[in-house]
Protein backbone atom coordinates (compact mmCIF):
# COMPACT_ATOMS: atom_id res chain seq x y z
CA UNK A 1 0.00 0.00 0.00
CA UNK A 2 1.71 3.44 -1.07
CA UNK A 3 1.53 6.59 1.20
CA UNK A 4 -1.29 8.20 -0.78
CA UNK A 5 -3.66 4.99 -0.26
CA UNK A 6 -2.53 5.07 3.41
CA UNK A 7 -2.86 8.81 3.65
CA UNK A 8 -6.57 8.00 2.21
CA UNK A 9 -7.78 5.14 4.59
CA UNK A 10 -9.35 4.75 8.19
CA UNK A 11 -10.76 2.41 10.00
CA UNK A 12 -14.18 1.25 10.10
CA UNK A 13 -15.69 2.24 13.89
CA UNK A 14 -18.82 -0.44 13.04
CA UNK A 15 -16.55 -3.07 12.37
CA UNK A 16 -14.40 -2.54 15.52
CA UNK A 17 -17.51 -2.58 17.45
CA UNK A 18 -18.75 -5.86 15.98
CA UNK A 19 -15.76 -7.53 17.11
CA UNK A 20 -15.87 -6.26 20.27
CA UNK A 21 -19.05 -7.38 20.70
CA UNK A 22 -18.22 -11.09 19.26
CA UNK A 23 -15.22 -10.91 21.26
CA UNK A 24 -17.49 -10.37 24.62
CA UNK A 25 -20.06 -13.18 23.89
CA UNK A 26 -17.21 -15.45 23.41
CA UNK A 27 -15.97 -14.69 26.75
CA UNK A 28 -19.10 -14.79 28.34
CA UNK A 29 -19.82 -18.54 26.79
CA UNK A 30 -16.51 -19.68 27.35
CA UNK A 31 -16.60 -18.67 31.17
CA UNK A 32 -20.55 -19.15 31.52
CA UNK A 33 -21.17 -22.49 29.88
CA UNK A 34 -17.66 -23.98 30.76
CA UNK A 35 -19.14 -26.76 32.63
CA UNK A 36 -21.83 -27.63 30.17
CA UNK A 37 -19.14 -28.05 27.48
CA UNK A 38 -17.42 -30.16 29.56
CA UNK A 39 -20.35 -32.56 29.95
CA UNK A 40 -21.19 -32.25 26.03
CA UNK A 41 -18.12 -33.23 25.39
CA UNK A 42 -18.37 -35.59 27.47
CA UNK A 43 -21.48 -37.28 26.17
CA UNK A 44 -19.53 -37.14 23.12
CA UNK A 45 -16.82 -38.86 24.16
CA UNK A 46 -18.96 -42.00 25.93
CA UNK A 47 -21.33 -42.35 22.85
CA UNK A 48 -17.76 -42.43 20.85
CA UNK A 49 -16.54 -44.94 23.55
CA UNK A 50 -19.49 -47.07 23.17
CA UNK A 51 -19.74 -47.38 19.39
CA UNK A 52 -22.56 -45.14 19.31
CA UNK A 53 -22.78 -42.47 16.40
CA UNK A 54 -22.56 -38.82 16.17
CA UNK A 55 -24.97 -35.97 14.53
CA UNK A 56 -25.42 -32.71 14.41
CA UNK A 57 -28.89 -30.28 12.96
CA UNK A 58 -29.11 -26.41 12.54
CA UNK A 59 -31.78 -25.26 10.20
CA UNK A 60 -31.12 -22.35 8.07
CA UNK A 61 -28.33 -20.48 9.42
CA UNK A 62 -27.71 -22.40 12.09
CA UNK A 63 -27.11 -25.01 9.64
CA UNK A 64 -23.70 -23.17 9.19
CA UNK A 65 -21.95 -24.46 12.85
CA UNK A 66 -23.54 -28.26 12.31
CA UNK A 67 -21.92 -28.51 8.97
CA UNK A 68 -18.46 -27.33 10.19
CA UNK A 69 -18.15 -29.84 12.37
CA UNK A 70 -19.02 -32.08 9.45
CA UNK A 71 -16.02 -33.60 7.57
CA UNK A 72 -13.41 -30.99 8.80
CA UNK A 73 -10.00 -31.41 9.31
CA UNK A 74 -9.65 -31.45 13.09
CA UNK A 75 -12.89 -32.30 13.49
CA UNK A 76 -14.35 -35.63 14.51
CA UNK A 77 -14.85 -38.02 11.48
CA UNK A 78 -17.87 -39.42 13.59
CA UNK A 79 -19.77 -36.45 13.23
CA UNK A 80 -22.75 -36.82 10.76
CA UNK A 81 -25.00 -33.80 9.10
CA UNK A 82 -28.34 -35.10 9.77
CA UNK A 83 -30.15 -33.31 7.01
CA UNK A 84 -33.75 -32.08 6.49
CA UNK A 85 -34.36 -31.43 2.81
CA UNK A 86 -35.20 -27.45 2.13
CA UNK A 87 -33.64 -26.07 5.46
CA UNK A 88 -30.28 -27.17 5.32
CA UNK A 89 -29.61 -23.95 4.03
CA UNK A 90 -30.15 -20.90 1.68
CA UNK A 91 -30.37 -22.96 -1.66
CA UNK A 92 -33.86 -23.78 -1.94
CA UNK A 93 -35.78 -21.45 -3.88
CA UNK A 94 -37.20 -18.95 -3.11
CA UNK A 95 -35.09 -19.03 0.78
CA UNK A 96 -37.89 -18.56 2.41
CA UNK A 97 -39.07 -21.99 2.35
CA UNK A 98 -36.93 -22.98 4.65
CA UNK A 99 -38.28 -20.95 7.21
CA UNK A 100 -41.72 -22.20 6.54
CA UNK A 101 -40.89 -25.96 6.87
CA UNK A 102 -39.32 -25.34 10.35
CA UNK A 103 -42.57 -24.53 11.60
CA UNK A 104 -44.02 -27.80 9.69
CA UNK A 105 -45.25 -30.10 12.48
CA UNK A 106 -44.26 -34.01 12.08
CA UNK A 107 -41.45 -33.01 9.65
CA UNK A 108 -38.58 -34.18 12.47
CA UNK A 109 -40.60 -37.18 13.24
CA UNK A 110 -40.27 -38.23 9.41
CA UNK A 111 -36.90 -37.33 8.98
CA UNK A 112 -35.89 -39.05 12.61
CA UNK A 113 -37.71 -42.12 11.59
CA UNK A 114 -35.58 -42.56 8.12
CA UNK A 115 -32.40 -41.51 9.40
CA UNK A 116 -29.69 -44.39 11.01
CA UNK A 117 -30.06 -42.58 14.19
CA UNK A 118 -30.65 -45.22 17.17
CA UNK A 119 -30.61 -45.18 21.23
CA UNK A 120 -26.83 -44.24 22.42
CA UNK A 121 -26.20 -42.05 19.90
CA UNK A 122 -26.14 -38.31 20.19
CA UNK A 123 -27.87 -35.51 18.42
CA UNK A 124 -26.54 -32.35 18.12
CA UNK A 125 -29.30 -29.63 17.61
CA UNK A 126 -28.56 -26.18 16.91
CA UNK A 127 -31.06 -23.57 16.75
CA UNK A 128 -31.08 -19.97 17.75
CA UNK A 129 -34.75 -19.32 18.69
CA UNK A 130 -35.29 -22.56 19.66
CA UNK A 131 -39.05 -21.56 18.94
CA UNK A 132 -39.84 -23.48 15.89
CA UNK A 133 -41.88 -26.55 15.73
CA UNK A 134 -38.82 -28.77 13.82
CA UNK A 135 -35.92 -27.94 16.42
CA UNK A 136 -38.21 -28.83 19.69
CA UNK A 137 -39.88 -32.45 17.43
CA UNK A 138 -36.43 -33.11 16.69
CA UNK A 139 -35.63 -33.40 20.12
CA UNK A 140 -38.67 -34.64 21.62
CA UNK A 141 -38.52 -37.46 19.31
CA UNK A 142 -34.92 -37.72 19.41
CA UNK A 143 -34.70 -38.41 23.06
CA UNK A 144 -38.03 -40.64 22.80
CA UNK A 145 -35.93 -42.98 20.82
CA UNK A 146 -33.35 -43.07 23.35
CA UNK A 147 -30.90 -40.45 21.47
CA UNK A 148 -28.98 -37.75 24.00
CA UNK A 149 -29.78 -34.71 23.05
CA UNK A 150 -27.27 -31.56 22.87
CA UNK A 151 -28.96 -28.48 22.54
CA UNK A 152 -27.18 -25.12 21.04
CA UNK A 153 -30.07 -22.10 21.57
CA UNK A 154 -29.92 -18.54 22.76
CA UNK A 155 -32.10 -19.32 26.28
CA UNK A 156 -33.39 -15.61 25.85
CA UNK A 157 -35.50 -16.05 23.12
CA UNK A 158 -37.85 -18.32 25.98
CA UNK A 159 -38.25 -15.39 27.95
CA UNK A 160 -39.40 -12.77 25.34
CA UNK A 161 -40.54 -14.78 22.31
CA UNK A 162 -43.91 -16.91 22.04
CA UNK A 163 -43.00 -20.95 21.11
CA UNK A 164 -44.42 -21.58 17.64
CA UNK A 165 -45.06 -25.73 19.23
CA UNK A 166 -48.31 -26.78 20.38
CA UNK A 167 -46.48 -27.61 22.79
CA UNK A 168 -45.66 -24.08 24.27
CA UNK A 169 -42.00 -25.70 24.45
CA UNK A 170 -38.94 -24.53 23.50
CA UNK A 171 -35.50 -27.00 22.66
CA UNK A 172 -34.35 -25.95 25.67
CA UNK A 173 -37.14 -27.70 27.11
CA UNK A 174 -36.47 -31.03 25.39
CA UNK A 175 -32.59 -31.81 25.88
CA UNK A 176 -30.07 -33.51 27.92
CA UNK A 177 -27.61 -30.60 28.08
CA UNK A 178 -27.92 -26.79 26.87
CA UNK A 179 -25.74 -24.58 25.76
CA UNK A 180 -26.32 -20.84 26.00
CA UNK A 181 -25.30 -18.93 22.96
CA UNK A 182 -26.27 -15.31 25.32
CA UNK A 183 -27.12 -14.56 21.62
CA UNK A 184 -29.81 -11.08 22.37
CA UNK A 185 -32.77 -11.70 20.56
CA UNK A 186 -33.36 -10.61 17.10
CA UNK A 187 -29.36 -11.78 16.63
CA UNK A 188 -27.67 -7.99 15.47
CA UNK A 189 -25.67 -6.65 17.82
CA UNK A 190 -24.93 -3.14 16.40
CA UNK A 191 -27.53 0.06 15.77
CA UNK A 192 -26.92 3.36 13.89
CA UNK A 193 -29.16 6.73 13.26
CA UNK A 194 -28.64 6.58 10.25
CA UNK A 195 -29.66 3.11 9.53
CA UNK A 196 -33.19 1.92 9.84
CA UNK A 197 -32.91 -1.75 11.22
CA UNK A 198 -30.20 -3.39 13.70
CA UNK A 199 -26.91 -5.28 11.95
CA UNK A 200 -24.38 -6.97 12.00
CA UNK A 201 -25.38 -10.94 13.73
CA UNK A 202 -23.01 -12.94 15.66
CA UNK A 203 -24.90 -16.02 16.15
CA UNK A 204 -22.70 -17.89 13.72
CA UNK A 205 -19.52 -17.22 15.35
CA UNK A 206 -20.63 -17.81 18.57
CA UNK A 207 -22.42 -21.34 17.49
CA UNK A 208 -19.73 -22.59 15.91
CA UNK A 209 -17.22 -21.35 18.38
CA UNK A 210 -19.55 -23.68 20.81
CA UNK A 211 -19.61 -26.46 18.64
CA UNK A 212 -15.35 -26.09 18.07
CA UNK A 213 -15.01 -25.95 21.85
CA UNK A 214 -17.12 -28.79 22.71
CA UNK A 215 -15.66 -31.02 20.35
CA UNK A 216 -12.42 -30.03 22.03
CA UNK A 217 -13.38 -31.24 25.19
CA UNK A 218 -14.70 -34.50 23.36
CA UNK A 219 -11.19 -35.27 22.15
CA UNK A 220 -9.90 -34.26 25.92
CA UNK A 221 -12.15 -36.78 27.37
CA UNK A 222 -11.45 -39.35 24.90
CA UNK A 223 -7.74 -39.25 26.21
CA UNK A 224 -8.70 -39.18 29.29
CA UNK A 225 -10.78 -42.88 28.88
CA UNK A 226 -7.84 -44.35 27.05
CA UNK A 227 -9.23 -43.90 23.10
CA UNK A 228 -7.00 -42.16 20.07
CA UNK A 229 -9.70 -39.75 19.04
CA UNK A 230 -10.89 -40.52 15.69
CA UNK A 231 -9.59 -37.10 14.53
CA UNK A 232 -8.66 -35.92 10.18
CA UNK A 233 -6.48 -34.07 8.99
CA UNK A 234 -6.22 -31.69 6.26
CA UNK A 235 -5.82 -33.04 2.61
CA UNK A 236 -3.83 -30.29 1.56
CA UNK A 237 -1.13 -31.10 4.16
CA UNK A 238 1.15 -34.09 3.38
CA UNK A 239 -0.10 -37.74 4.54
CA UNK A 240 -3.55 -36.35 4.73
CA UNK A 241 -5.61 -38.08 2.84
CA UNK A 242 -4.21 -41.65 4.15
CA UNK A 243 -4.80 -40.72 7.61
CA UNK A 244 -8.17 -39.86 7.23
CA UNK A 245 -8.54 -42.69 4.78
CA UNK A 246 -7.21 -44.72 7.72
CA UNK A 247 -9.52 -43.37 9.90
CA UNK A 248 -13.09 -44.00 7.60
CA UNK A 249 -11.95 -47.35 7.40
CA UNK A 250 -11.53 -47.99 10.85
CA UNK A 251 -14.89 -46.28 11.50
CA UNK A 252 -16.45 -47.05 8.68
CA UNK A 253 -19.66 -48.44 10.40
CA UNK A 254 -20.44 -44.58 11.91
CA UNK A 255 -20.15 -42.65 9.55
CA UNK A 256 -22.58 -41.53 6.82
CA UNK A 257 -21.19 -39.30 5.00
CA UNK A 258 -18.95 -41.11 2.84
CA UNK A 259 -21.51 -43.24 1.48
Amino acid sequence: MGDSAREGSRESKLAGQFFDAAIGLLRRVRDEDAEDIAAAGTAIAEAVAAGGRLFAFGAGHSSLAAQDVVYRAGGLALMNLLTVPGVVGVDVMPATLGSALERVDGLAGAVLDSSPATSGDVLIIISLSGRNALPVEMAMNARALGLTVIGVTSVAYASETKSRHVSGTYLKDHCDIVLDSKIAVGDAELTHESIEAPFAPTSTVVTSALMQATMAAAAEELVRLGIEPPLLRSGNVDGGHEWNGRVMTEYRDRIFYRH
